[in-house]
């Protein structure tokens, strides 16, 4: 059976990044032993109908279910090993309807090299023991108990797939009327999608790193290892002949947008605008030239009249990308778009942030950044301001000042490690309101359950990068899920 069920799926804002055309392969089967089904008329039946209803329930807008049906010997268990590798499946749920034999589980997932999740879930809260015990067939009374058997080859599976070296995990709980189940659930839906879309990313890479931030150099290779995806190397001067091409007319159209996306201050003039708009129609050809699904950037353009005009001009294009799905993180931080591109399939965001001040008084850590932010999760309209001085940069130009609206958030951390590997530094936190300099950066307040004090020492020494991806909502689970998925290590300190 292969079926692709249309379900609403929740997110904290709604985007339109391409990783949604992604279709996710999820394989599914339930697990019986074919010596029951003679044995007890209407128990296969049964089962498989409680198999129907979880693939109902994996489906999605952008799910596949491949449901096998009910495994029930090791010669189909082998057959289903071969249909799932044909299928290309990213993640297998095994549904333990009643006892069944671990040689049923092991040939189907041996070779695919995939997540596994049994799904360990009763039919109902109890056994309707008064009922079972007031029938007069014993062989009845047996096959109504089988029904609520799921428990028993759980360890036997385990056992077995623990000592082959495959990731198995387990979601135990009732089948109806669960919440906590039905999360957990869509929390691994959710990780392998994300998976998925990094894996099909396309990672742009434009100009050359900030001179001397040796904490974000980072090799590319070590990325496509990890996450999958692919890299392209860019030249500004791509850009910088892009941008001579735009017509006035794009160019009145883009300012156009500006007014409705941003709150553009009084003192921004014309000039500044249309240059920002003449290199935000130029980012998009680039994006689409080169099928982009997020960018890192950084470069001075001196001694090129036409490359620093570009990239002086850039913060309004980048913002507008960061906001419908293809993240850019400014400094050629690599690490740090990888984390933004993260949060953003999550549907959470993904804004370029950093710490640079503490508040002592009311224990909030003070975090933004200049260049692009994430206008989607801001604190009502963006605004965008004139800076006579890119501070730490060359040339001047408009940027955007915003705060991440306030509630829960978590901040996500791409780390290289000394052992030469990726892990994902998480922490969940609240955007809290209070005053904030106007200065034309993204700027935020957030507070820690640690406390900032606590909060920054804990962070630090994890050794991250000092910049890192916030985004709303609380979703440490979530991202431990996926670093399961990409078999890192998540660290997650509050």
């Amino acid at each position: 059976m292969h079926s692709i069920q249309q379900n609403s799926v929740s997110k904290v804002f709604s985007h339109t990044s391409d990783d949604h055309k992604n279709v996710l392969k999820i394989g599914l089967f339930g697990i019986g032993l074919d010596t029951y089904w003679p044995q007890f008329e209407g128990l296969k039946q049964r089962l498989s109908g409680y198999l129907q209803f979880v693939e109902q329930c994996l489906g999605k807008p952008y799910t596949s279910v491949i449901n096998l049906g009910i495994i029930d010997n090791a010669q189909q268990a082998i057959k289903a090993g071969h249909q799932f590798r044909q299928a290309d499946v990213e993640i297998i749920f095994i549904y333990a309807t009643t006892y069944a034999l671990s040689s049923t589980v092991l040939p189907v997932v041996r070779r695919l090299g995939v997540p596994v999740v049994i799904l360990n879930l009763s039919p109902a809260p109890a056994i309707d023991y008064t009922r079972i015990n007031s029938m007069n067939d014993r062989t009845r009374m047996t096959g109504e108990w089988l029904a609520f058997c799921g428990s028993c080859p759980v360890p036997e599976i385990m056992n077995v797939l623990k000592r082959s070296g495959i990731a198995a995990y387990q979601v135990t709980g009732m089948l109806h009327g669960d919440p906590v189940v039905w999360e957990q659930i869509d929390e691994w839906i959710e990780a392998s999608r994300v998976a998925n879309s990094m894996s099909y990313n396309n990672l742009g890479l434009l100009g050359n790193y900030y001179n001397g931030m040796l904490d974000i150099y980072s090799d590319p290779t070590l990325q496509l290892i990890t996450f999958g995806g692919n890299v392209t190397i860019l030249e500004v001067d791509e850009l910088s002949a892009l941008r001579e091409a735009v017509g006035m007319a794009a160019i009145q159209d883009r300012v156009s947008e500006f007014y409705e996306r941003f709150d553009i201050q009084a003192d921004c003039s014309t000039y500044e605008l249309e240059r920002a708009a003449r290199t935000s129609v130029a980012l998009d050809q680039l994006v689409d030239r080169h099928a982009l699904g997020s960018l890192a950037y950084y470069h001075k353009g001196t001694g090129n009249p036409s490359n620093e005009d570009t990239m002086s001009s850039i913060i309004l294009g980048t913002s507008l990308l960061t906001a419908r799905g293809i993240p850019v993180a400014g400094e050629y931080e690599i690490k740090n778009v990888q984390a933004m591109k993260i949060m953003d399939c999550f549907g959470v965001g993904g804004s370029f942030t950093e710490y640079y001040a503490m508040d002592y008084t009311d224990d909030v850590v003070l975090m933004g950044h200049d260049g692009p932010g994430h206008i989607q999760i801001a604190q009502g309209k963006t605004k965008v301001r004139p800076l006579e001085v890119y501070h730490g940069k060359v040339g001047s130009g408009l940027s955007v000042e915003m705060s991440v609206r306030t509630g829960p958030i978590t901040m996500l951390s791409v780390v290289e490690t000394i052992a030469g590997k990726l892990m994902l530094l998480v922490a969940e936190g609240e955007s809290v309101e209070g005053p904030i300099l106007e200065i034309g950066n993204t700027n935020s307040r957030y507070r820690f359950s640690p406390g900032a004090r606590a909060f920054v020492e804990l962070w630090n020494g994890h050794g991250p990068a000092h910049h890192c991806a916030v985004g709303i909502g609380h979703i440490g689970s979530r991202l431990k899920k996926l670093g399961e998925i990409l078999k890192i290590d998540v660290v997650q300190i509050c």
